[in-house]
């Protein structure tokens, strides 16, 4: 018999770019690209669980939805997250969803639909679940939205005020190329992790980060590794390591300060000229504002380091031509907005800011494009129209949205309003991955009269929906990709079709608009290739008007290969330019200088995010009383083995498992001193919530801390339970739900202390990946329509649904 013939069909991925083996209509693998040096293997789960158990092929209807309505759950009414569903057809679906929408939006106005639905959702330019879902919410009159990132509200919020925002401070950070030529040390508060760079938001070509990161090691640049995770810098770095306490490194960075600036060695020409607000922040960190200098014996017993340390680092960063770089996990903690305020501060600092192959890193190593040269050219992607509803919340409120209606809250400088929320839509995004305090998150789930989701499988956040609309896949779709900071287009060709019965979000938002009256405002006329077309021509059009020139549309699709957009010669970056000239190249913020002090912030009196960069003590932390309960520091970082919780049920991530749970690493000491033994199941738990996990010892890590990382698929032993035992090692279930401060509000999940304990009872199954048991559907009520199933009518002020047939 003959061997069937392979095609290979070109994809991207935000873990990079492959080509997907076809045979008979299946993908059977994911091949890296020949010119991708260090290929993720994140993408051996694609093809794996294409169409696999926990692959939605149908729509799903919560059944306590269907029978009793819309309306928040509980007092009879099910709920989320702990019922049965029932099947039904993609039209009825759609009838559903958009009749509810339609009386939510007449009844409580468009500010009541939430919309925000945050999360990377896959690669491509026209099938971005986020702008596909605000498109569709800007069609029918807006809904509430979110502003920022759970990966670093912090910074991007602060850096706004004293430097002129987060993405310009990245595009002006010294590349890796760079630092190898002139460079001569890198300070890394929080590491460099090699896992990080795996990804980059909408994909990437090459991943060339850790190869020019060991260039520089080849060229004689130094490291040094500041936190409680030795392997957070790659091994062939050498990098000196300091296993300071978590959310100490603002204390640690202000006895660098106070080092530099007591023996004379700051750069006090720079600070002067480019900078304002030296004097008032160099008075706090004399001890002239409060009676305590912030010198290197302060920082030290903060961070639990010698003193020596933290002056033989100031020394080495003063005769070095150094980059200070922070990891975004750092601020992703209590008071983080301080981390990267005081990481430029010291980099203005150490004479090295503004001069080539030195300077403030920002985040160095969160993804592949952060220390390469970024892409000049701009990228066209679906325009999501006009949002004429002006209420919003910071990305990492929403239990606080849905549990708070009408109460204020401040962001930024403004004080707003939380609305009463009474629909969520969701497209492409788990906040049950990627929020704090899971528990908290359940019980303010219940809140919304409906939860609509789309999903391709029974993850997390398609178990809490109302109606699940089942979404294909990225392999199952047509596009183009372009990642962040890119020089490389990509096309994205369908490699196999959907399961009978899913559609893409495009079609389903079709359909929906359709039915609500605002079809051709959502489609403008236009199906899947038509779009995709468009964007191309766009950026086509966009290139061409700086002289470079692109093949046509059709060519491109049928040639199937990346193209390479040109690389274009980095001139002297922002800060350097600012060194040379501080009034003829003013930065993007008030003074037109960096702002050590920022008039601004200090305008908004929040007691918790000062005028100046300081050590604030956060809530949790080793240092605090609540150790001797809870003695352990989380670290709940991002994982090896997944981008967030994506394909955490594909091979690579369930390869990294022990007992089929998610890996928890704590140090020798602390494991012995517990009764914990490694590959053992273990008990994380605080006040918060408690999860299963397997445990790995090791002395990688230092005493006191514990890592954990985000992405194990919730999965708690019984869902109607208030609190219920996570089975699965979800760290979020015992995670801080608290604002970073007043001024972005952002998450504080690494502020968390925890205590482990060996688990000694009946070891429960982990049911993550076994779907949720599909029902027959209830009766009809005394109103059914029989022409289409559903009945409509008003009980007690209500709208009542309930499907009919068997």
């Amino acid at each position: 018999m003959k061997e069937p013939t392979s095609e290979f069909v070109p994809t991207a991925t935000h873990w990079g770019n492959y080509l997907a083996e076809v045979r008979d209509g299946v993908v059977h693998r994911l091949h890296p690209r020949d010119d991708d040096p260090d290929p993720s293997p994140i993408a051996a789960g694609m093809a794996q669980h294409h169409d696999s158990p926990v692959r939605l092929t149908s729509p799903m209807v919560r059944a306590g939805w269907l029978e009793h309505g819309p309306g928040a759950t509980g007092h009879g009414r099910g709920r989320r997250g702990a019922e049965p569903f029932v099947e039904v057809s993609h039209d009825e679906a759609v009838r559903l969803v958009a009749d509810e929408l339609d009386r939510v939006r007449r009844e409580y106005g468009n500010a009541a639909i939430f919309g925000g639905s945050y999360g990377w959702a896959s690669a491509g330019r026209f099938h971005h679940a986020q702008s596909q879902l605000h498109r569709f919410l800007n069609a029918v009159g807006g809904y509430t939205r979110s502003v920022n990132t759970y990966s670093s509200a912090a910074v991007n919020v602060v850096l706004d005020h004293v430097v002129g925002g987060m993405v310009l401070a990245q595009q002006q950070a010294p590349t890796w190329e760079e630092i190898a030529e002139h460079g001569e040390l890198v300070v890394a508060f929080g590491g460099l992790p090699a896992k990080n760079v795996q990804v980059n938001p909408g994909g990437l070509a090459r991943h060339r980060s850790v190869g020019l990161q060991q260039r520089c090691r080849q060229a004689g640049v130094r490291f040094v590794n500041i936190g409680p995770i030795r392997g957070d810098v790659p091994a062939a770095l050498e990098a000196t390591w300091v296993p300071c306490r978590p959310n100490t490194d603002v204390a640690m960075m202000l006895g660098i300060a106070h080092t530099l600036d007591a023996e004379g060695l700051a750069d006090h020409d720079f600070l002067e000229r480019c900078c304002v607000g030296w004097e008032r922040f160099a008075r706090y960190l004399r001890g002239e504002a409060d009676g305590q200098p912030k010198d290197a014996r302060w920082a030290a017993a903060i961070c639990d380091v010698d003193a020596a340390a933290i002056t033989g680092l100031a020394h080495d960063i003063a005769r070095s031509r150094t980059v200070v770089t922070a990891a975004y996990a750092l601020q992703r903690a209590h008071h983080g907005e301080q981390v990267h305020w005081m990481a430029l501060t010291l980099s203005a600092m150490s004479g090295s800011l503004g001069r080539p192959g030195g300077g403030f890193g920002v985040s160095l190593g969160a993804f592949e494009w952060l220390g390469n040269p970024a892409s000049p050219w701009s990228v066209a992607s679906l325009p999501q129209g006009h949002n004429p509803v002006e209420a919003f919340i910071p990305v990492a409120r929403i239990a606080d949205l849905l549990l708070r209606p009408g109460e204020r809250f401040v962001y930024d400088g403004g004080e707003h309003t939380y609305p009463e929320i009474r629909f969520v839509h969701w497209a492409g995004g788990n906040p049950f991955h990627h929020h704090q305090d899971l528990n908290r998150l359940r019980a303010a789930w219940q809140r919304p009269d409906t939860v609509v989701v789309h999903e391709p499988w029974w993850s997390p956040i398609a178990r809490h929906a109302d109606v699940v609309f089942p979404a294909a896949t990225s392999l199952e779709r047509n596009d183009i990709a372009a990642g962040r900071g890119e020089h490389t287009l990509t096309p994205m060709r369908r490699a196999v079709d959907p399961p009978a019965g899913v559609r893409t979000d495009y079609q389903v938002f079709t359909d929906l608009a359709a039915r609500l009256g605002v079809g051709e405002t959502f489609t403008e006329g236009r199906d899947e290739m038509a779009w995709v077309g468009r964007l191309y021509d766009q950026t086509r059009t966009r290139l061409a008007e700086s002289g470079v020139a692109l093949a046509g549309f059709e060519e491109f699709w049928e040639a199937g290969e990346p193209v390479e957009l040109p690389r274009v010669a980095r001139g002297p970056s922002m800060y350097e330019r600012l060194r040379v000239d501080p009034v003829a190249n003013p930065l993007p913020t008030p003074s037109g200088r960096i702002e050590i002090s920022s008039p601004t912030i200090a305008g908004f009196g929040y007691d918790d995010c000062p005028a100046h960069p300081s050590w604030l003590e956060p809530a949790e932390w080793l240092g605090s009383s609540q150790a001797r309960r809870y003695g352990l520091h989380l670290c709940s970082n991002q994982p090896a083995t997944r981008l967030h919780s994506q394909y955490d049920h594909g091979e690579t991530s369930q390869l990294g498992k022990v007992s089929g749970r998610e890996p928890v690493v704590l140090h020798p000491d602390d494991a012995r001193d517990r009764g914990v033994v490694d590959g053992a199941v273990v008990r994380v738990f605080n006040d918060r919530g408690a999860c299963l996990a397997g445990a790995r010892v090791s002395d990688e890590l230092r005493p006191g801390v514990v890592q954990l990382a985000t992405g194990a698929w919730y999965d708690p032993q019984d869902p109607a339970e208030e609190q219920p035992l996570e089975v699965h090692g979800n760290p979020n279930v015992l995670t801080l739900d608290i604002g970073t401060s007043s001024l972005a509000q952002g998450p504080s999940s690494n502020t968390t202390l925890v205590e482990i304990e060996p688990y000694t009872g009946p070891l429960p199954p982990v049911g993550a990946f076994t779907p949720p048991p599909v029902t027959s559907r209830p009766p009809p009520g005394p109103a059914a329509n029989v022409s289409t199933g559903i009945s409509a009518g008003w009980v007690n002020g209500e709208t009542s649904y309930t499907a009919s047939g068997s």
